[in-house]
């Protein structure tokens, strides 16, 4: 009988783990057609595959094979961020996903530090390697450990002493992929080269000559390797490795910036109105703060709506909530800052200041937290180090300060020409603590090699560019007391090419 079958039949509370012998590999590629043909995995996507790795220079070299899937974490980063319960844990410890409640968001992938997850492109929901769980319900093997013609998958319960896995794992010397990320990984590689568990350990081969296989082009592609970096002593070069692209596009930089503004055209007219600037019965407050709050609000909702993969089901966010994802926490944020800016409007329509002084009390914090909560979220990222900063919540708290001061601007010299001088220093001294934030992220030393890699490709790699645009025009917003107006599209532009740069170079390491 097949040690699954045993296992099921012997402990109904199992929890599974799965090693992958690579003494015994041999690249077949045999367990991803099998997992294809399984599960109905479509071309240009995998649940597993194997990466090949050429170890050494002729004539002592030799080719490494990784068999590369998700590594079904005792704490999963994908599960935590997932905003409806759709990745999930079974009380067996395995990780598996549930289509009908998937939004698309790719929070999952953009959590995954093993870049196991993918949107599959024919339902456009999130899935990946689940140990075929369905197989092991009736006490079948997964697919891929029936089809190994060596023997070099296996897959038992770890609560099992007598299981081969649990054997292997507790007296083995076995392996786990980054184990930094503290996930607890429970696929475990037995005789792994070291160049293949790590992902940026292989140079990217001259050319970006792979082995039969294409890596996709494009600003949204993450190409594995690096063309100048490989951080093993060995010489390793990347043979063969499948196409992987980054999570999140440019409509999540978009949102960065249409969220700084929306939290920033009300906090900065505030802020006028308790330094005693402008009266509170000013137009600036009244009418400007709540409008232009608000339309940059919704048109922060729309951008996160059209990037999911199943736009329709946005309102499972609150239907199917997960209280723990920030996309859930987030979306709460934004309906009350919503809510309150409604409210605001609805006083100033109706000759209400008391109402919207009463307001205040919600409205600092709630304005502040839309301004800073994507921090937390891109920190639920624990793939992308480059997020994995305790300086990221100011940093956009001052971004906020600098888009409201910006956006408002231009509606000074008519309805507060008190303001238009004190706005004109609030920008410069905004912008240059903004530019002071990023010198710092490209001067001070990063505390990961994904971390620098990833700073390398804002500040001088495929994003230095928008970089460098976004740091030129700030200069203009610096320079505000001394070109007046024309600061404001220059450090709107600045702000929103910095975001870009930012958010893509953040996705841009390879995670497998």
């Amino acid at each position: 009988m097949p040690e699954a079958a045993v296992a099921a039949q012997m402990d109904t509370a199992a929890q599974w783990g799965k090693v992958i012998d690579h003494t015994r590999c041999i690249g077949c590629h045999a367990c991803s057609t099998a997992c294809k043909s399984e599960n109905e995995v479509p071309l240009s996507v995998n649940r597993t595959y194997v990466k090949y790795v050429d170890v050494g220079t002729f004539p002592e070299a030799r080719r490494a094979f990784q068999v590369t899937r998700c590594n079904q974490c005792e704490d999963p980063p994908c599960v935590e961020a997932c905003p409806t319960r759709a990745m999930h844990q079974r009380p067996d410890g395995i990780v598996d996903f549930d289509k009908a409640i998937c939004i698309g968001c790719k929070a999952c992938i953009a959590a995954c530090p093993y870049d196991a997850i993918f949107i599959n492109p024919e339902d456009h929901s999130a899935e990946k390697c689940n140990f075929c769980a369905h197989r092991l319900d009736v006490g079948l093997e997964p697919a891929c450990v029936v089809v190994c013609p060596t023997e070099a998958i296996l897959v038992g319960d770890l609560n099992q002493p007598a299981s081969r896995v649990a054997e292997l794992v507790k007296r083995g010397p076995v392996a786990v992929r980054r184990p930094e990320k503290e996930t607890r990984p429970k696929l475990f590689y037995n005789g792994a080269h070291q160049t293949t568990l790590d992902p940026i350990a292989a140079m990217r081969p001259p050319g970006g000559l792979f082995m039969w296989s294409e890596q996709r082009e494009g600003a949204h592609a993450v190409v594995s390797g690096h063309p100048n970096h490989g951080n093993s002593s060995a010489a390793a070069v990347l043979a063969y490795d499948v196409p992987h692209m980054a999570p999140w596009d440019y409509r999540v930089s978009l949102y960065t910036w249409t969220k700084g503004i929306a939290a920033g055209a009300y906090l900065v007219p505030l802020f006028l109105v308790f330094l005693g600037v402008i009266p509170a019965s000013n137009a600036l407050w009244q009418w400007v703060a709540p409008i232009m709050a608000g339309g940059f609000l919704a048109l922060t909702g729309l951008l996160l709506i059209w990037d999911l993969e199943h736009p329709k089901r946005f309102y499972f966010l609150f239907t199917h909530a997960q209280p723990k994802s920030w996309l859930v926490r987030g979306g709460i944020i934004i309906s009350g800052y919503g809510a309150v800016l409604a409210a605001h409007f609805i006083g100033s329509l109706a000759a209400l200041p008391g109402l919207q002084r009463i307001l205040m009390v919600a409205g600092v914090p709630l304005a502040v937290l839309t301004a800073v909560y994507t921090a937390y979220l891109f920190a639920q990222a624990k793939a992308r180090d480059l997020w994995q900063s305790p300086l990221l919540p100011p940093h956009l708290a001052v971004q906020a300060v600098l888009a409201g001061s910006a956006a408002i601007l231009p509606f000074t010299p008519s309805i507060a020409p008190r303001a238009f001088i004190p706005l004109l220093g609030m920008l410069a001294v905004s912008s240059l603590i903004h530019l002071l934030f990023v010198l710092g992220e490209g001067t001070l030393a990063h505390p990961t090699a994904h971390a620098r890699l990833a700073a390398w490709e804002m500040i001088r790699g495929r994003h230095a560019r928008f970089f460098w645009t976004g740091v030129v025009l700030l200069a203009g917003g610096v320079l505000a007391p001394w070109i007046g107006m024309a600061a404001a599209p220059l450090a709107l532009a600045g702000l929103l090419a910095h975001e870009h740069a930012y958010v893509q170079a953040g996705q841009s390491v390879p995670l497998a």
